[in-house]
């Protein structure tokens, strides 16, 4: 990952508590996917033997233990609290093990049009804000 962010101007590695991951958002279009696209075919083979998974996101590429992810997170979250009702929303990859590790009672919303394991669809972050504050509005006028 070093050795491709060092050859790819605007490309960095974020050390995250649980992954490492290389973005490449502020890379100019066409090298960084060609970089993306490289790193992928390095790390791919040696993924299984380390117990790692790689999330191919919205220009980031980033590699996990499988072991943990959002969705564990969040449930474990879930059951030490005593709530109304779960909302989930989220826009990357690495969302879709929150929308299926989450209660089936989870409102679950992916925002834009890839397929998803979560039960409702926004069309783009704007309309998540839209949303809330409609949500806000109804809960308020009970």
């Amino acid at each position: 990952m070093e050795k491709l962010a060092d050859q790819t101007p605007g490309a960095y590695i974020e050390a995250k508590p649980y992954s490492l991951a290389w973005h490449y958002r502020k890379v100019e279009q066409g090298l960084g996917e060609l970089k993306a696209a490289e790193l992928k075919e390095i790390l791919n083979p040696m993924l299984n033997d380390y117990g790692l998974q790689l999330l191919d996101g919205n220009a980031v590429i980033e590699v996990k233990n499988t072991e943990v992810n959002k969705g564990k997170a969040a449930l474990e979250i879930a059951g030490h609290i005593k709530a109304d009702f779960l909302l989930a929303i989220g826009d990357d990859v690495t969302d879709e093990d929150l929308f299926k590790y989450l209660p089936r009672s989870t409102i679950s919303i992916k925002v834009g049009n890839n397929k998803s394991a979560a039960k409702y669809y926004l069309d783009q972050q704007e309309d998540v804000l839209q949303f809330l504050n409609q949500l806000i509005i109804n809960h308020e006028g009970k």
